[in-house]
């Protein structure tokens, strides 16, 4: 029998900073290798965690310290230069807006419009891992992405973290998309929830990672698919047992996690987790945590640092393949007209492994942003049906006019002018 008695006073001592704030040698970080620094045990022993390929989700009562636990890891995987951040801050105050230097896509704002952009956020994070999924050689990698693929410039497999502050802003969202789906709600036509779906279900095998942070969870705003499909699992403060089942799970909960019997203002930071990605002494299911505070300040500064560190070995912000001109002896409008041939239009994920098969060595590395930023205005993905599309007449007809130039043509659900669908 092991028995381990805690001072009642355990939860009120300080912790002192993190040391991603005092490292006097500067941060390492390594996805695949390293485990992030996060905060203290009841014991007063340093705990980190693994964050490779687990999604994750943290929740909690308001004010309770939940975004500074969830950019803290942020903070510590960004030293990895070939990570990859697309991130949708739903507060909308600030709280993430010193990454907007070094993410690829950064949304900030509580409004339906910054809802509907963290929706195709996510929508463009589940078309990269379309293609993903699609270009990788299985039968030179079988056990999934390796460490030397992710790590290998220009492989197009490096760390992605798609990460939603505030997510339950978005399971509440009223708003209805032109084709009558809701961007918000828990069913098979819900937008927001079935990105999320996807990622949860098959995005882990190639590095894409999906981290949210909830309020107040219920299963209107944190539905019971959403919460089963995390793998790390952390609470503050919640008000009710049912809600501390939500957020950590009925086996961390019956094993005696109970972030409802936290104190609400006094325990600001502490978290209850389910152990995932960290080392737990054996038969137990859970720990608490008492994380890092990190402020604003000092986040900004660590920012600062990640980002010269990437420009001097070379990785840009957007991750491996993006921002590089492609070569000379490729032409993107030609290759599409090939792998559309026979096509009248082809989703956008398709015509990435497409070309992928057409010229791996190319095209591998592409992401839907990539392609998009590529194409003539004119000749860009357009949604049809709920998911993104090229058109064949739009790429023919780009390629025969040489469209180099923006447009103020709105461009329609049809392949090549308002009205009913040509053949």
């Amino acid at each position: 029998m092991r028995l381990w008695v805690a001072d009642p006073g355990a939860l009120d001592e300080p912790i002192g900073p993190s040391p991603l704030v005092t490292d006097p040698d500067g941060v390492r970080a390594d996805i695949y290798t390293g485990h992030a620094p996060w905060g203290r045990d009841l014991r007063g022993q340093t705990r980190s965690i693994s964050l490779l390929q687990s999604h994750l989700l943290i929740t909690g009562l308001s004010n309770q310290g939940k975004t500074a636990a969830l950019r803290a890891l942020a903070l510590w995987a960004m030293f990895d230069p070939t990570t990859e951040f697309r991130i949708a801050d739903l507060k909308g105050i600030g709280d993430w807006h010193m990454f907007g230097t070094l993410t690829s896509e950064l949304v900030e704002g509580p409004a339906d419009e910054h809802v509907i952009a963290a929706t195709e956020m996510l929508e463009h994070v589940v078309d990269e891992m379309q293609r993903r999924l699609a270009s990788l050689d299985r039968d030179r990698y079988p056990d999934g992405v390796t460490r030397d693929l992710a790590r290998k410039p220009g492989s197009g497999f490096h760390p992605l973290f798609a990460i939603v502050d505030e997510a339950q802003q978005a399971y509440m969202c009223p708003v209805l998309d032109t084709d009558r789906n809701p961007y918000g709600g828990r069913t098979s036509r819900s937008r927001f929830f079935m990105a999320v779906r996807k990622l949860h279900n098959q995005g882990r095998a190639v590095n894409v990672h999906l981290w949210q942070g909830t309020q107040d969870p219920t299963d209107q705003n944190l539905p019971k698919l959403v919460r089963e499909g995390a793998h790390i699992r952390g609470s503050l403060v919640v008000g009710t047992e049912s809600q501390a089942r939500m957020a950590v799970g009925d086996k961390a909960v019956d094993g005696g996690a109970a972030p409802h019997l936290l104190r609400q203002g006094i325990d600001k930071g502490t978290l209850v987790l389910n152990g995932v990605g960290m080392d737990l002494p054996a038969g137990e299911s859970s720990i608490i945590l008492r994380t890092h505070f990190i402020s604003g300040d000092e986040a900004t500064e660590l920012v600062t640092r990640a980002t010269a560190q990437r420009a001097k070995t070379g990785h840009t912000t957007a991750g491996p393949g993006t921002g590089t001109e492609p070569a000379p002896h490729r032409n993107l409008l030609d290759d599409l007209l090939t792998v559309m041939t026979g096509h009248t239009r082809m989703r956008t994920q398709e015509a990435l492994a497409a070309l992928t098969t057409l010229d791996r060595a190319h095209y591998q590395a592409w992401t839907f942003a990539r392609l998009t930023d590529e194409l003539p205005t004119t000749a860009r993905p357009y949604k049809s049906d709920g998911v993104m599309v090229l058109s064949t007449h739009r790429i023919h007809d780009a390629h025969t006019h040489h469209h180099t130039e923006p447009t103020t043509e709105p461009i329609t659900d049809s392949d090549g002018c308002e009205g009913p669908q040509k053949p």
